[in-house]
């Protein structure tokens, strides 16, 4: 090799070499960067929403790599702020109704201003003797159908910590059998009162909203839906209807990946000031009605379409989740918070009591009326829960969890020692809200998993079955 061609290798090293740390850095830039939002946003709501001890939040909630990100709460000016050196400050605050919001690309000022003349109209339930309307407490009595001894063992193994590296940290269980509460506990730091997150279980809540919109004529199920930038004449995206965006089946490219990685869901949900908007912006990987693919992203957009329904004004639509769903069912402590743009974050942030979770579940076991009022529309429910054909294993209805269906064999459905017919809301870290109509059976876990397999919900809601004779 002649002495200028080495040069030349060892100049094309150096510049790979190069590229390759500036790629490094940046990378690493953009996960810290998302880390320092992760952790004041969650803080913030944990403080303000849930009202936990911060010290707690930190050393359970943000341990491990996030404990180097430095955060101060601001009980005063009801905000978290958290910081990094060569990170730009995030700031998360909090508002009443609304509970926390990430300032990206936007004021103070100019978010706090967002919640004039906004009715939330919390006496919607008055003349109600109880918190409790709609079904009965749990008196610690149990029926003759429940073994106390079984249902004693399921709950305690649901609390139970075998394995330190790999913790369960249950926080609250829930279970409602034929209308009554048959069990129901927390953790030492958790209360009936703490409202928890319930993540991706928030879809499953833009799902109902959804229901009632299209119950009110705003919303329509199987037309294209208008979104502007959408609308050209050879996009092929103005094809894609409200059905398709529930079933996950819209054919847009997301990277639903969570934890420490820029991933598509993380710069949207903590890197972006409108989380509508960045979804939309993604172009289709597949032809619409194709290919099921999980995507927190199509949930925003549906977040957008609801805001859009009401003309763009924030103070209706802001009260709309409250007046026309929480305060119908008594889920008074359930607080879905918006984006710095006023989009309310329906893929993931959302926060309630075990109550205010089982009393949705309960919702759906009966078919959507509460009290006598239905407030989804009829055969709502069965649509949600019927499978979308795209969908591999039949797994998935519009925005529920399946499992498979009467029409799905056993031994290929998601979960093959429960019912065919149960169906389900579930979170990052753990939350669920298993519904089993043909078991009248209703079963809320709230947790804090960081590893999968610590905790098996198939086996938990199995256990509580056993318990219970069917008839």
């Amino acid at each position: 090799m002649s002495l200028i061609t080495r040069k030349r290798v060892v100049r094309t090293l150096l510049i790979i070499a190069a590229l390759l740390l500036g790629y490094a850095f940046y990378y690493g830039w953009q996960v810290v960067a998302i880390g320092t939002a992760y952790k004041a946003k969650v803080l913030c709501s944990g403080v303000f929403i849930s009202k936990r001890n911060p010290e707690h939040i930190l050393n359970e909630d943000l341990e491990g790599i996030l404990s180097i990100i430095h955060s101060e709460v601001d009980y005063e000016g009801s905000s978290v702020i958290t910081s990094f050196p060569g990170i730009p400050n995030q700031r998360a605050i909090f508002r009443d109704g609304l509970g926390c919001t990430l300032l990206t690309d936007a004021s103070e000022m100019e978010v706090r201003g967002q919640t004039s003349d906004i009715d939330f109209n919390p006496l919607a339930l008055s003349g109600r003797e109880n918190d409790m309307a709609g079904f009965e407490g749990f008196d610690g009595k149990l029926t003759a159908k429940v073994s106390t001894r079984k249902l004693t063992e399921a709950i305690d193994k649901a609390f139970s910590e075998k394995d330190s590296d790999s913790p369960v940290r249950t926080r609250a269980v829930m279970v409602i059998h034929d209308g009554q509460i048959i069990a129901e506990r927390y953790a030492p730091s958790i209360s009936p009162d703490t409202a928890l997150p319930g993540w991706s279980m928030t879809k499953s809540v833009t799902n109902a909203l959804v229901g009632i919109l299209v119950k009110q004529g705003r919303l329509s199920l199987y037309e294209p839906v208008r979104i502007a930038e959408w609308s050209g004449e050879d996009d092929p995206r103005g094809e894609i209807t409200l059905d398709q965006l529930l079933r996950m089946s819209s054919g847009l490219k997301f990277d639903e990946r969570s934890g420490p990685v820029v991933s598509d869901v993380n710069r949207m949900l903590l890197r972006s000031r409108d989380a509508a908007a960045y979804a939309i912006a993604k172009p289709l990987r597949y032809p619409p009605d194709t290919h099921w693919h999980y995507s927190s992203g199509t949930t925003n957009i549906i977040s957008g379409l609801m805001r859009d329904s009401f003309g763009g004004t924030l103070a209706r639509y802001f009260a709309f989740p409250r007046n026309a769903l929480f305060n119908k069912i008594g889920m008074h402590n359930a607080t879905l918070e918006p984006d710095a743009s006023g989009t309310l974050v329906g893929s993931s942030f959302m926060y309630a009591t075990v109550g205010d979770w089982a009393r949705f579940g309960l919702l759906y076991l009966q078919d959507g009326v509460w009290e006598g009022e239905r407030i989804l529309p009829e055969g709502w429910v069965s649509y949600s829960t019927t499978p979308t054909p795209t969908a591999p294993k039949g797994e998935y209805g519009a925005h529920f969890w399946t499992n498979g269906g009467e029409d799905t064999p056993e031994d290929t459905r998601p979960w093959k020692s429960l019912p065919a017919d149960s169906f389900y809301a579930a979170g990052y870290e753990g939350q669920y809200i298993v519904i089993i109509p043909s078991r009248k059976l209703v079963v809320v876990r709230l947790g804090l998993i960081k590893k999968l397999k610590a905790w098996d919900m198939e086996s938990f809601v199995s256990s509580i079955l056993e318990a219970i004779a069917e008839g």
